[in-house]
């Protein structure tokens, strides 16, 4: 049956559960300091902004382009964040897309609770294949398909870096520690992101704009915004809205690295309905309308 195919295998996801452990246990035996919060801060923009700009806007939405070298690079630094293959993430974040809080969507809180979207679907067995199918575009990179298979791999050798580069500090701040944030971080975008927040735009699912999820995670906290239209490189639709990642994306642009970052037409941006407001009434506020 479905429910049991999704069923948690805790034995075979220890190492996942091992990694929140070492983290908290490491980082207090090592004990704080400026390098260490160097370390982790350091650690957790680089795995971030791979992730936001790698994994989600690059290789799911295609919101910019890029030469093979730099799309090599940010594939290994986002497979630094331990959240499997390249082209794994890219197939489920589309069918996400495609079928955002309908039955079929793979990680919905509408329909399996907020715990399932934000970390248990990832520990059955069901959801652990790539289809190559859906992402062709970039299956056709041997590279690719290399790191999609060692992606474990890809994320031990950079704890190994890090301890070469800077020892017991780096390797418990800057790794085990600053991987345990970001994978919280960017499941919140799966759960929180779809529950907590505000709806500038009816799009049929129950995407929300969080500018707290917006800040720690690079701007993917306006993922209503997102939701509505998804070929932009910037989800931050309005200057107030901070979307770290796109700006990054901008002086990547300038320095010839990208090109053809993707914004937002202002008929698209300015074309929504009267706002809705959210599950939590009142604790965030809903942004008003551009004068």
């Amino acid at each position: 049956m479905q429910y049991d195919i999704d069923r948690p295998r805790w034995r075979e996801n220890v190492p996942f559960w091992a990694v929140h452990g070492v983290a908290v246990v490491g980082a207090i035996a090592v004990g704080w300091s400026w390098a260490a919060l160097g370390w982790l801060v350091g650690s957790y923009a680089v795995r971030m902004f791979a992730i936001t700009a790698g994994y989600h806007r690059y290789f799911a939405h295609r919101a910019f382009k890029t030469g093979r070298f730099f799309q090599f690079l940010l594939a290994v630094f986002a497979m630094s964040s331990a959240q499997r293959g390249v082209l794994w993430w890219a197939t489920h974040h589309r069918h996400h897309h495609k079928h955002s809080d309908e039955p079929e969507d793979v990680h919905s809180p509408r329909q399996r609770g907020f715990w399932w979207s934000h970390v248990l679907w990832l520990l059955g067995s069901r959801h652990s294949a790539t289809d190559f199918e859906r992402v062709k575009d970039f299956a056709k990179y041997p590279e690719l398909r290399w790191l999609n298979r060692h992606d474990l791999l890809i994320a031990v050798a950079w704890g190994f870096v890090l301890y070469g580069l800077g020892g017991t500090t780096a390797l418990f701040y800057g790794h085990f520690l600053s991987l345990v944030l970001v994978w919280h971080v960017t499941f919140c975008i799966n759960s929180l992101a779809h529950v907590w927040g505000s709806r500038r735009y009816q799009t049929g699912d129950d995407s929300r704009n969080n500018p707290v999820l917006a800040v720690l995670a690079f701007g993917e906290g306006w993922h209503n915004n997102h939701h509505h239209y998804q070929r932009s490189a910037r989800q931050g639709f309005y200057w107030w809205e901070i979307d770290l990642t796109y700006y990054v994306l901008k002086l990547l642009e300038k320095l010839h690295v990208v090109s053809d970052v993707q914004g937002v037409p202002r008929h698209v941006r300015d074309a929504r309905a009267t706002p809705a407001r959210s599950r939590l009434d009142g604790l965030l506020p809903i942004v008003p309308p551009a004068s």
